[in-house]
């Protein structure tokens, strides 16, 4: 490595005393000191890289990355290796600059999400395969690792996790005090209750990791170019880039924005305002420990959950990586306005110890040795982060943008880099993403909602909250909030209204009456709103309630193509005007990328609706296969302009009547119709349709007439108790009905079959749309599993399921749950799940992992409660039938 300035401007003693009295022992041998190169390294630096582009600079590129960190290599290893052409990287200084380099280098099995365990995974085999691969030792240390709980909640936050790792790829268990201890014999086993292991964790040197990545991108016929940096991005009219560098320009038919704490300003080349921003993270090396130099096995890697830190051994010393509380944390905030400063690359930050006094006062307590032994090193470097620590991946969208990809705002991108790579690898080659990921999406923030001020709040709050609980329902609160609030949301919050976050949007999650227990209460089981909920679900039952669901994504589709492209994109038949109805956009493989609600408007005008948290991901795709296949559309995203209230209930009817002159009559304004019509002298779009399976509609407005909409309802539904209801009732009555949810029963992860979509797939119709080929022979081979409806058996006190948790049948792990709640009509905890199809028969019997205990489970026929359309229909059926009977007699 070449030589680097551990410590800059601080001195230890001042250091140390800035720390107290209690800290000035462990720095009293503290030195300021500098790494060099070694010979190995130096070899593998010249094995990687192809230096200064000179006379060899390309002018084509299939691929250009721009960051030669520990992500941007594993990119152009796995592109090269996948068999790309002309895989460029180029790196403005040296490869590991920025972040990379001076990385704790930790490799972690466990992640509290789902769907980035699997990058977790495969990173840790590649970090096992790539050393046989390319001959570069990685200094891959796997001790394994353990997540210590020291309070009743964090025991509860273990069993919660274990209930969703068992279907799960990486092996995981739990540890008894006495387990942890025996496996880590230094640790103050009095203030241990459990532990949670994952057995091959451990950490690696980021440098050579890094090396070994271009190592075998090279190999495979990449090229890599140091001290090239990127001048200028442009893109072409057909879609591919001009990549300007002071050695020429790369036409390039692809980006990708690989590039660090510099991504933001490689960004602002092209008029993208990237929410990422720098954070200082420090951490700690000791000299030689004795208790660790007697020691003939490496102690697995702990994490302190209550101490906030992590600790590793580091040859015979410790490495501690603490993560202080928000309030203590420090943002390099002023490199998003001003830049990184020239020059900057593998430099550090001036440490403070008391930033992390607490930290390291709670390692004291936890690994008592710790107490006695020398700092020899701090390291404060820099790392991005993104306002929900998880990275920008994936294609970016902006208007008129094609093929520019993001790979940037990596908190943790040394364990990420190898999944990483391989998962945009496979979507870039593809054509579509190999699993679901939404979460990581770069098009996750909008800009009319998500400003500096947003990203630093909740970059702060992200960083300080690192090891706190997670709960299920987990809400958090910093930055909020944003621009994008309803025209009612104050008057619902005087309501009682606890809101939940979706998208830049506040939503009312439930409604708290006088009597009930008001605010956020998370819990592993059913905590103040459980009762609540059941409230407004006799409410919308019995009688009728308004929600508020202007978070949706609303979009317009007009031109002379609409017809032919929604034919296309969708697998559903186009709906005649004046006509709704549910369609989804499918993968080439045919899996479900996107569920929308498509309203006919005029022969070529359509209105789409779909879920807030998808808004971008299905905007991009599809003006990405809109510009692709050259059709004459124009779509246009009008979710913040247009507002929507929905109303559900038997009484619903009756009180838009009082609102309107128009017909809102079974046969005036049947299901899935569309009509404009004026409620209260506000001009409304209403469409019968409602997530919750009863008579309803769903009202959308302009934003600015909200209130004046709102207020009208509510006093034309006095007289028929008309009130509240929010997303937790909501979601409750949706599974009765057996509607399903996307994100939860529906992501790429599955086809429309398995999901009991098959009633809004047209294999039949005439156009070919996208996926339609992989879906017929999906027909001829058949399914090996099924989406099926669960009644639960659990405690009074819950928990009940809530999706992802793992499914038993004779000890064995048969598969998971999507989602789940509570239904109060049924009276019975509910569980949609995917099993194999021996075990989807009704009447089946299997297990739900619920907090460590197994809970019976029964499969059943669906729906549990049929929708109001159905009633309505079966009910003049069998008046008909009556009246039949009684014309014969």
């Amino acid at each position: 490595m070449a030589s680097a300035i551990m410590l800059k401007g601080l001195g230890l003693a001042a250091a140390a005393a800035r720390g107290g009295p209690r800290l000035q022992s462990l720095f009293a041998a503290c030195k300021l000191h500098t790494t060099s190169s070694s010979s190995s390294t130096a070899n593998s630096e010249e094995r990687a890289s192809s230096g200064p582009l000179g006379k060899r600079l390309k002018d084509q590129a299939e691929t250009v990355i721009i960051g030669g960190g520990c992500v941007g290599t594993s990119l152009a290893y796995h592109l090269a290796k996948a068999g790309q052409k002309d895989v460029v990287l180029l790196e403005k200084t040296e490869l590991t600059a920025g972040s990379t380099w001076h990385a704790a280098g930790l490799t972690a099995l466990y992640h509290p999400g789902i769907n980035v365990k699997n990058l977790h995974y495969y990173s840790i085999w590649l970090f096992n395969e790539l050393e046989k691969e390319t001959g570069q030792n990685v200094g891959f240390h796997s001790p394994g690792s353990i997540r210590i709980a020291s309070t009743p909640e964090r025991v509860d936050e273990f069993r919660y996790q274990m209930q969703r790792q068992g279907w799960n790829k990486a092996p995981q268990w739990l540890l008894s005090p006495e387990e942890v201890h025996e496996m880590h014999p230094l640790l103050n086993k009095d203030k241990v209750l459990m532990g949670l292991y994952n057995p091959g964790d451990g950490h690696i040197d980021p440098y050579s990791l890094t090396q070994a990545y271009a190592i075998g991108a090279r190999m495979y016929g990449a090229d890599i170019y140091q001290k090239t940096m990127v001048t200028g991005l442009g893109m072409r009219g057909d879609g591919s880039w001009n990549v300007d560098t002071p050695y020429g320009t790369i036409h390039a038919q692809r980006v990708v924005n690989a590039a660090g704490f510099w991504s933001h300003e490689l960004g602002l080349m092209t008029g993208f305002e990237l929410p990422l921003i720098p954070v200082h993270h420090q951490y700690v090396i000791t000299g030689p420990v004795p208790e660790l130099k007697s020691r003939t096995q490496e102690i697995p890697v702990i994490r302190d959950l209550e101490g906030s830190y992590y600790l590793r051994q580091e040859r015979d010393g410790i490495l501690i990586g603490p993560y202080e509380k928000e309030d203590k944390m420090e943002l390099q905030d002023h490199w998003i306005k001003d830049g990184v400063p020239p020059g900057f690359g593998k430099e550090l930050f001036e440490s403070n110890l008391d930033r992390i006094s607490d930290n390291l006062e709670a390692a004291m307590e936890m690994v008592p040795v710790f107490r006695d032994a020398e700092i020899s090193r701090i390291v404060c470097g820099p790392i991005m982060y993104t306002p929900d620590i998880l990275p920008l991946m994936g294609p970016y969208r902006a208007q008129g943008v094609q093929n520019y990809w993001m790979a940037a705002g990596f908190g943790y991108g040394v364990i990420h880099s190898g999944g990483a790579g391989k998962y945009l690898t496979d979507w870039i080659l593809n054509g579509e993403p190999p699993y679901d990921l939404i979460e990581l999406d770069p098009n996750r923030y909008g800009e009319t909602w998500c400003d500096r001020q947003y990203v630093a709040t909740k970059a702060r709050e992200s960083y300080g909250y690192n090891n706190v609980v997670g709960y299920p329902k987990e809400e958090r609160f910093a930055g909020r909030p944003t621009a994008r609030v309803s025209g009612i949301y104050q008057t619902l919050l005087d309501k009682g209204a606890d809101m939940g976050f979706h998208s830049g949007w506040e939503q009312p999650s439930w409604f708290a009456e006088e009597g009930d227990t008001h605010g956020y209460h998370p819990s592993f089981r059913r905590t103040n709103w459980f009762h609540p909920v059941g409230r407004e679900c006799e409410l919308v039952l019995s009688k009728a309630g308004v929600i508020d669901l202007t978070p949706f994504g609303k979009f317009e589709i007009k031109g002379p193509d609409s017809v032919k492209f929604l034919d296309y994109l969708c697998a559903n038949n186009v709906p005649k005007t004046g006509k709704t109805c549910i369609s989804h956009m499918l993968t080439p493989r045919g899996r479900v990328y996107a569920e929308l609600t498509i309203s006919r408007l005029g022969e070529d005008h359509f209105f789409a609706i779909t879920g807030s948290g998808s808004e971008f991901h299905d905007l991009r795709w599809m003006e990405d296969h809109a510009l692709k296949g050259g059709y004459d559309v124009t779509i246009s995203n009008i979710t913040d302009e247009v507002a929507c209230l929905g109303i559900a209930g038997p009484r619903s009817r009756d009180v838009l009547e009082k609102l309107t002159s128009g017909d809102l009559s079974e046969e005036g304004f049947k299901f899935l119709a569309v009509h404009d019509i004026s409620l209260g002298g506000v001009n409304v779009r209403a469409i019968r349709i409602s997530y919750t399976g009863e008579l309803g509609w769903e009202l959308y407005h302009a934003r600015e007439d909200t209130a004046r909409l709102y207020e009208a309802m509510m006093s034309a539904g006095q007289e028929f108790g008309l009130g509240d209801f929010g997303t937790y009732a909501m979601g409750s009555l949706r599974l009765e009905k057996g509607f399903r949810g996307w994100g939860a029963e529906m992501t790429v992860d599955n086809n429309p079959f398995e999901a009991g979509l098959d009633f809004f797939i047209k294999l039949n119709k005439p156009a070919d749309f996208i996926g339609k080929q992989s879906l017929q022979q999906l027909q001829q081979e058949g399914l090996t599993r099924k989406l099926v409806c669960l009644t639960v058996e659990v405690e009074e006190s819950g928990p009940d399921a809530e999706g992802n948790e793992t499914i038993w049948h004779d000890g064995k792990v048969v598969g998971n749950t999507t989602s789940g709640a509570y239904g109060y009509q049924i009276q019975k905890s509910i569980a949609y799940a995917y099993v194999p199809l021996h075990l989807a028969e009704p009447g089946t019997v299997v297990e739900v992992e619920l907090l460590g205990s197994r809970r019976p489970a029964t499969v059943q026929q669906e729906p549990l409660v049929q929708t109001e359309p159905v009633r309505t229909r079966l009910a003049r059926k069998r008046a008909a039938e009556t009246a039949r009977g009684e014309v014969s007699v």
